[in-house]
């Protein structure tokens, strides 16, 4: 299941023009649990030689909502907050989601955002988010 699962993911995530665009990658796609990663490039970075906030928005925004999609088969963010611990340098972002909480139409879900080089991974933001069931179509 968990093969068809993340096969079923990264089929999700080449639908998206902005992750095709920017290069992100699943990883890990199981029952409540996701990981991407996305190798940093210079079009990522802002002027002080860090990667944009808005990057590891982005990257906090699809990990939860994958992980939190896996329990209902599709997912909406609904809310996202997001603290940038230390500045991303480095070859790659690495981003672990988990729910931590959930119901029949909503789960919270938390992640940590890893910038790992050459000198090792750096926890450079964390962010927790809501996550919930699309509304029906009428």
């Amino acid at each position: 299941m968990t093969d068809e699962l993340l096969a079923h993911g990264r089929s999700i995530l080449r639908s998206q023009p902005f992750s095709v665009q920017l290069g992100t990658v699943l990883d890990v796609f199981s029952h409540g649990h996701a990981e991407l990663s996305l190798a940093i490039a210079p079009q990522h970075m802002q002027h002080q030689a860090s990667v944009h906030g808005g990057i590891l928005a982005y990257l906090a925004d699809n990990a939860l909502a994958f992980a939190g999609g896996s329990l209902f088969g599709d997912a909406v963010t609904v809310e996202l907050k997001i603290n940038f611990l230390k500045p991303a340098r480095g070859e790659r972002l690495r981003v672990v989601a988990d729910v931590v909480g959930s119901s029949e139409a909503q789960a919270v879900c938390r992640c940590d955002i890893f910038c790992d080089g050459e000198t090792g991974s750096v926890l450079c933001a964390a962010a927790q988010g809501t996550i919930r069931r699309p509304p029906v179509k009428r």
